[in-house]
């Protein structure tokens, strides 16, 4: 079993940044990908990023490529999106969530663990 918890959503002003974290605890998490994925209102869950378990590969959805950077920090077993030069589009609940196998990044259905959600929203 693996839980994890979201912090770090919020309300921020359109070009403005804001970091997400993600802690994780009952599992190997030093030996998991882990990957953020958002809802926006009314759409389906999508992938937003993820990374290796050694920090070493990220991946990202071509939406947030180059504005979001995922990052880890097994010591405390976190995992971080960092949010740059966002857009109202941003605006979701945004998940943790940990890989159950190997494989692709992407599809949900890789994920077997997932967090409660935080809310971020982007103003003009």
């Amino acid at each position: 079993q693996m839980q994890l918890v979201e912090s770090g959503g919020g309300l921020v002003q359109t070009g403005n940044s804001l970091r997400l974290s993600c802690a994780a605890s009952g599992h190997t998490f030093s030996s998991t990908g882990m990957g953020w994925f958002r809802q926006p209102p009314g759409k389906e869950r999508e992938f937003v990023a993820g990374i290796t378990w050694n920090g070493l590969t990220a991946y990202y959805a071509d939406s947030v490529k180059g504005r979001f950077t995922i990052s880890r920090d097994n010591a405390k077993n976190t995992v971080y999106l960092q949010m740059d030069s966002v857009k109202q589009e941003d605006t979701a609940v945004y998940y943790c969530a940990a890989k159950a196998h190997s494989g692709s990044y992407f599809p949900r259905s890789s994920y077997n663990y997932w967090g409660q959600g935080t809310q971020v929203t982007v103003s003009s």
